[in-house]
């Protein structure tokens, strides 16, 4: 029997982490446009209004995709005025390798930075090595194994300036079809998480996640819990809730091809008798997103 590529190691744990964390727009309003020429050059403009602060960020982004030659060349534009620029060279050395350079530029700051990454996957076999070209340098590798959904993967850091290692990280799961479970030892194996998904039938999904602090001085371990189902074939609604007491809930509805809108709130339920507690306890945001 063939085996499948296992995920990256920062997707391992990815089906508990999108259902916890996607489609909740609680931070404040946002809108994005994408488009697509014929020619494979890709647009997207971004924006975000924050509730908290009122103030607008957003960026522009423009990738053009050469598909023969597995190119991939993307340049954007923030309105922090931070540049950023990535080439990706994807099976042309060999096959699985794919190349990654990416660079950003403040020139107000005179702030720069470059990182190279060399990602090579096949089956059974998922492995990244980054080099970050000013800081440091550093050297980041991680590699991923797997076999009949059984996966181990690592990571680690070394500063070759110091000759130090000075991060490490571990972890174990299985991936089926229907669930997947990952433990986590994060942090220099000083925070260790768990998590699971279930996809409990074709409409409805869950998972939940624990995180233990060895560092934390409050001590214990923090817990959320989330769900998902789909209303129909465009629509869907997620909750989610903390052993902190915040509940949160998102509703995402496809208005027509290439629209689609998506709201969130979040409360405090541990402060819903303060007539004070406002925006601090809870929170309410939206998204757009218009793909053409």
């Amino acid at each position: 029997m063939s085996q499948a590529v296992p995920p990256s190691w920062k997707d391992l744990g990815k089906s508990s982490s999108d259902l916890l964390l996607k489609d909740y727009p609680i931070q404040g309003t946002s809108l994005e446009v994408k488009t697509l020429t014929p020619s494979n050059v890709a647009f997207k403009v971004a924006g975000i209004k924050d509730d908290k602060s009122g103030a607008i960020a957003g960026d522009i982004e423009g990738k053009y995709v050469d598909f023969k030659n597995g190119l991939t060349f993307t340049q954007a534009w923030t309105t922090s005025n931070l540049l950023r620029t990535q080439l990706e060279l994807e099976n042309q050395i060999a096959k699985g390798l794919k190349l990654d350079l990416a660079t950003t530029l403040n020139p107000a700051k005179a702030s720069k930075s470059a990182i190279l990454t060399a990602i090579y996957k096949q089956p059974s076999l998922h492995t990244r090595a980054t080099v970050d070209l000013f800081k440091g340098p550093t050297f980041t590798a991680d590699t991923v194994v797997g076999r009949d959904g059984f996966l181990v993967g690592a990571e680690a850091s070394y500063d070759v300036l110091s000759g130090a290692i000075t991060r490490y990280a571990g972890a174990v799961g299985f991936s089926a079809p229907e669930y997947a479970i990952t433990l986590h030892g994060l942090g220099n194996l000083s925070t260790f998480a768990a998590s699971y998904y279930h996809k409990v039938s074709k409409d409805v999904e869950a998972g939940a996640k624990a995180v233990y602090d060895t560092k934390s001085t409050t001590g214990g371990v923090s817990l959320e819990v989330g769900a998902k189902t789909y209303l129909d074939n465009a629509a869907f609604v997620k909750a989610k809730i903390n052993n902190a007491g915040v509940l949160a809930l998102g509703y995402t509805q496809a208005l027509r091809p290439g629209v689609k809108a998506s709201f969130g709130l979040a409360v405090d339920t541990t402060r819903l008798n303060e007539p004070t507690a406002g925006q601090a306890a809870h929170k309410v945001g939206a998204s757009f997103t218009f793909n053409a």
